[in-house]
């Protein structure tokens, strides 16, 4: 049975997870925050060749802390790491984080990626002052403004403001859906791959979609880390930290199957899974078995919300 998409077809479809975009004009770039109403199981697994990354090994699990408060993709490669840090100081401003012994702040727990976008229109002369920590500041602000289940915008906006799909215009696109047993399923990705997209979800590829060489060498797009996939998928499923990374695994497919080449030297390619636990996946005896069928939706709703990033960016 075909899965149906949730009430917005996108990732706030999953209860309790909330997304807020901060875009900047002046600067062509931005940043998107995905805020969990609690402490989510997370993971993420990392197949490009140049990703900018930040706390990625507190999701291991070997390591202490269970899970993260949010997640903040932006623009602006290593620069927009710092979108991150703003989103740790207005969460906790909102007292959202670990309370820990004593009287300091609370510690909320934020992992993020960046994609390269420092070549597209907009003044990135910012010296010593890169906007992406008011930029991660102001995403979290209208993601805690933003009601549980509230659509959201999706093309060119947020982190992904100057996201290219080759040598077209890449961005924000989102998609979800509704499983047996009240599990659903959903995704939200950046496009910004040196590779083309397919225009129906990776099924209708006709002839050969490698891209021009010299097209993509003359835009500055054919160097290492200039270009990105950022996708987190989130899901209402109680996981441990090894199943969530099972199921960032089985959602790489979507990208695979979306854009042509992908997980190149010049990407930075990202999944990141998120599980609210919510949902039990029982029996226990069937449990790899719920596990393989969110996985697949994962790849499904990716590659759709990859097609979806695209087409909102180009009207």
């Amino acid at each position: 049975m075909t899965p149906k998409s949730g009430p917005f077809d996108c990732v706030t479809d999953v209860p309790g997870l909330r997304v807020g975009h901060a875009t900047s004009a002046v600067h062509g770039s931005g940043a998107t925050a995905l805020v969990c109403d609690g402490l989510w199981t997370a993971a993420a697994d990392v197949r490009g060749g140049g990703p900018a990354l930040r706390e990625i090994e507190v999701m291991a699990p070997e390591n202490l802390v269970p899970g993260v408060h949010a997640i903040v993709l932006s623009g602006g490669s290593v620069y927009g790491l710092a979108a991150a840090d703003g989103a740790v100081i207005e969460l906790a401003a909102a007292g959202i984080g670990l309370a820990m012994q004593g009287s300091g702040p609370r510690v909320p727990i934020v992992s993020g990626a960046a994609l390269y976008d420092l070549n597209s229109p907009g003044d990135k002369a910012w010296g010593d002052d890169p906007p992406y920590r008011a930029l991660g500041r102001e995403a979290v602000r209208a993601a805690l403004a933003s009601r549980n289940g509230a659509a959201f915008a999706t093309g060119s906006v947020g982190a992904g403001t100057g996201a290219m799909a080759g040598t077209i215009k890449g961005g924000i696109g989102s998609a979800s859906a509704l499983l047996e047993h009240g599990l659903v399923v959903g995704a939200l990705v950046a496009v910004n791959p040196v590779g083309a997209v397919s225009r129906d979800d990776g099924w209708g590829w006709r002839g050969d979609p490698f891209p021009d060489h010299s097209r993509l060498a003359q835009s500055g797009r054919l160097q290492p880390g200039a270009n990105t996939t950022l996708a987190v998928i989130a899901c209402n499923a109680r996981l441990d930290r090894a199943e969530a990374k099972r199921l960032a695994i089985m959602a790489q497919d979507g990208i695979a199957r979306a854009i042509r080449p992908a997980h190149t030297p010049f990407d930075g390619d990202v999944v990141f899974a998120l599980g609210s636990g919510a949902v039990e996946l029982d029996p226990p005896d069937q449990r790899g078995w719920w596990l393989a069928r969110l996985g697949s939706a994962a790849a499904d709703v990716l590659a759709r919300a990859i097609v979806q990033g695209v087409a909102a960016a180009s009207e």
